[in-house]
């Protein structure tokens, strides 16, 4: 048996919509798929705006820039994250500051942010990780009590609730990924959302080159060709109309592993719900009790050779060789940060999994680990 980490589901409309495409001649960024998905994924975030890119990373970029970060401003973000977000306030010419992360839920701690906060933090860059949401109460409390502003990475929290609400509608602005392991995939593709008029034209533009609209070729300044054409939009419109299938497909997923690891005393399984929210399960994460990197990359090199499909998790940005390099977080350590980089991975859990496929991964789970 061969399962990899993730396979998609592509059994929509995902087809009509792209023969749609060809059929029109519309395939650029210029066509009607781009402007529908743009307002349906945003009145389903509960959001006025948004705005189509070619991935989630140059998505934080325009969100960075749209929010008017300056050089030598700070930002606080989660240790415990992709690089992109990183990135995005490096490139910026701004000072990404850390916080660690909840050992329980994975996110950010909220309880450590206030303390990294200086007359320079203009933002918080809130990730919510793996299926749960950070507790946005709190970030919002800080946020208004400093004023700060919020950027939201829902890259892997599509169609997630806090306390009822959308995952994406709470920052200033926020980003979604449409990478190919996402509830919605364009293969690849992002969103930026917000309900800031002017966040939304600067971030238009700066997709867009700064073209200006009554003279194509003359800029008063410098933007990207982040777009997304019609073909991706096309492929998004598809998947969009299934989300909420999507979802009850991992939370089933979800429960099923938990149920069938929970014998496991030398895993720690992710929650299926905290006091304000449900795990979706973008994916199913795994953190091996009082074992070390070097037992955690054999483990998945055994998985392998079984044909199960796995992924670490991310590595901490403040051990990030190129970061270091560039100065960035000396002497800083965050332990449980570190230990979920060392110790964390995720199985197969692709909306296409089927449940005799997670029987097969939970039966070479408990052999290896029991």
């Amino acid at each position: 048996m061969n399962i990899p980490v993730n396979t998609p589901l592509l059994d929509g409309n995902e087809k009509k919509y792209l023969n749609e495409c060809i059929e029109s001649g519309w395939i650029s960024s210029e066509g009607p798929f781009v402007k529908e998905f743009e307002e349906k994924f945003a009145s389903r975030v509960n959001r006025k705006f948004g705005i189509a890119v070619c991935n989630g990373t140059v998505g934080l970029e325009l969100a960075v820039k749209a929010i008017g970060i300056n050089p030598g401003d700070e930002i606080i973000l989660p240790s415990f994250t992709i690089i992109s977000c990183a990135a995005a306030i490096v490139r910026a010419g701004a000072i990404p500051v850390l916080v660690d992360s909840d050992p329980v839920t994975w996110n950010m701690d909220v309880s450590k942010i206030e303390e990294k906060i200086t007359s320079r933090t203009k933002a918080i860059m809130v990730v919510h990780t793996y299926g749960l949401p950070v507790d946005m109460d709190t970030v919002i409390a800080v946020a208004n009590k400093h004023n700060l502003k919020i950027i939201e990475d829902a890259a892997e929290a599509h169609g997630l609730l806090y306390k009822g609400k959308p995952c994406g509608s709470f920052g200033d602005v926020s980003v979604f990924s449409f990478y190919p392991n996402k509830h919605v995939t364009t293969g690849e593709g992002g969103m930026v959302l917000t309900n800031d008029f002017e966040i939304s034209n600067l971030s238009k533009s700066l997709r867009n080159l700064c073209f200006l609209p009554e003279r194509r070729f003359i800029h008063e300044d410098l933007g990207w060709n982040f777009r997304m054409n019609n073909l991706q939009a096309a492929v998004g419109l598809a998947q969009l109309e299934r989300l909420d299938e999507f979802i009850e497909i991992k939370k089933t997923m979800g429960k099923l592993y938990n149920e069938t690891l929970s014998g496991i005393d030398s895993i720690q399984n992710p929650l299926l719900q905290t006091s304000f929210a449900e795990n979706i399960f973008w994916v199913y994460g795994l953190v091996l009790k009082n074992k070390d990197l070097k037992y955690r990359d054999e483990l998945t090199k055994e998985l392998a050779k079984r044909g199960i499909g796995t992924r670490p998790f991310f590595w901490c940005m403040h051990e990030q060789p190129i970061l270091k390099k560039m100065g960035f977080f000396q002497n800083e350590t965050y332990p449980v940060a570190e230990k979920m980089a060392r110790c964390g991975f995720y199985i197969p859990s692709g909306l296409a999994l089927q449940a005799n496929e997670i029987k097969y991964v939970s039966e070479t789970l408990n052999l290896l680990l029991k």
